[in-house]
């Protein structure tokens, strides 16, 4: 059983850390597998009353690794802290199977009482990304994301991507929550993808929103220019059309987008 999770463990590794270059180097050398291996022990002497010894341990592996997890903290299979320096989990987390933990995350609570659910709750294939905060007993959906620096303080769907202090959520194009869900998730790593930063989400719809009335109000100055030159043919007035009408598209789109990264 031992052998078998640590081969699964070694294998996540080396299938989303371009770096890792051998099964050897990831067990020697990769911080976030001992954590691991050292939280199962931790975590076993926590169930089964030897409590101070299980915080012992979590010290020692807090001491060796700079990850820090509770003992009572509850962690699936393929986990993979990436880096992983300055994590904290606390006591009542669960992290589901398949999810990656970047550098500086906290996976902390806001409540005082004991004995209730006061950690997050990761699903699978989760991603945070380095100097995260999810801080409350709620539920982060299969599939989501984390991103950067967010503070996270309410529950995040399922493929839905959460970023910004406090955190806004980003649902996936072309799917709702139970879709993503039941989808094969793809990695990315860091959570980053184009579509995150919900500031650029806007500034690129209004400037696809101003370019295309842009572009109709020269399509319009061009027909009332083209009907009045059809009724004054032959008159003496000629072109009634303003001489600062816009006839030709002037919005620079192209420019603002490069500006935003689109």
């Amino acid at each position: 059983m031992f052998f078998a999770r640590l081969r699964t463990d070694i294998r996540c590794i080396l299938e989303r850390d371009p770096a890792a270059r051998s099964a050897w180097e990831v067990l020697t050398c990769y911080p976030g597998i001992h954590a691991l291996i050292l939280h199962r022990r931790a975590h076993w002497c926590w169930n089964h009353g030897f409590k101070w010894l299980g915080r012992a341990i979590s010290q020692f592996s807090r001491w060796l690794t700079g990850i820090e997890i509770h003992p009572g903290a509850k962690i699936g299979e393929r986990v993979f802290f990436d880096h992983a320096m300055g994590v904290v989990v606390g006591e009542t987390a669960e992290i589901g199977d398949g999810c990656t933990i970047y550098q500086g995350v906290t996976l902390g609570g806001t409540s005082l009482y004991k004995g209730t659910k006061r950690h997050p709750t990761l699903g699978r294939d989760v991603v945070v990304s380095a100097g995260a905060k999810v801080l409350g007993g709620f539920v982060v959906g299969d599939g989501a994301k984390i991103g950067s620096n967010a503070v996270v303080i309410k529950p995040v769907p399922a493929g839905a991507t959460a970023v910004g202090i406090p955190a806004r959520i980003i649902m996936p194009k072309g799917e709702n929550a139970g879709d993503a869900a039941m989808s094969t998730p793809r990695f990315s790593a860091y959570g980053v993808t184009p579509e995150d930063d919900p500031l650029s989400q806007a500034m690129r719809g209004l400037i696809d929103s101003t370019a295309a009335q842009d572009h109709q109000i020269a399509l319009l100055w061009k027909a009332v220019e083209q009907l009045s030159r059809q009724r004054s043919f032959g008159n003496a007035q000629g072109d009634c059309v303003p001489q600062d009408a816009a006839r030709a598209e002037c919005f620079e789109a192209e420019k603002l987008a490069q500006l935003i990264g689109k």
